[in-house]
């Protein structure tokens, strides 16, 4: 069983709790979250990724014991955990995540920034012009 697998399991429970798929809000977190919209898991996503800075600043600062670190991993589920909502509900799959991943693997970083930079400008130019 490899990461991909788990993510792509969790993925197609998500997907099932879609209100479409049957998907109860009475009964199910994510359908309830999924019901109430953007607004709703967008907010989760973004409490979560602030979770998860403070739990890396509990390390930087109270050292690396077994139980901050816990506490990080826990945090990095819960924001992955409300970005494959966001992923489903906009029609995404984990796989696309890994794709871009693997797509931008052996590219310099900055260099990669300084691409997307590039394209985003020759794209807004291409709009101004249409």
């Amino acid at each position: 069983m490899t990461s991909n697998d788990s993510l792509a399991r969790l993925a197609q429970v998500i997907e099932s709790r879609k209100i479409q798929n049957g998907g109860d809000p009475d009964k199910s977190y994510v359908a309830r979250l999924l019901h109430k919209g953007p607004d709703a898991f967008l907010k989760k996503i973004g409490e979560e990724a602030t979770e998860t800075v403070m739990a890396a600043k509990d390390l930087d600062h109270g050292g690396h014991t077994a139980e901050l670190k816990l506490k990080l991993v826990g945090e990095v589920a819960d924001l992955w955990f409300h970005s494959l909502i966001a992923l489903s509900h906009y029609g995404l799959q984990p796989a696309d995540v890994m794709a871009e991943l693997e797509r931008r693997e052996g590219t310099s970083g900055i260099e990669e920034k300084a691409l997307r930079k590039v394209v985003a400008r020759e794209l807004s130019e291409k709009q101004a012009d249409a």
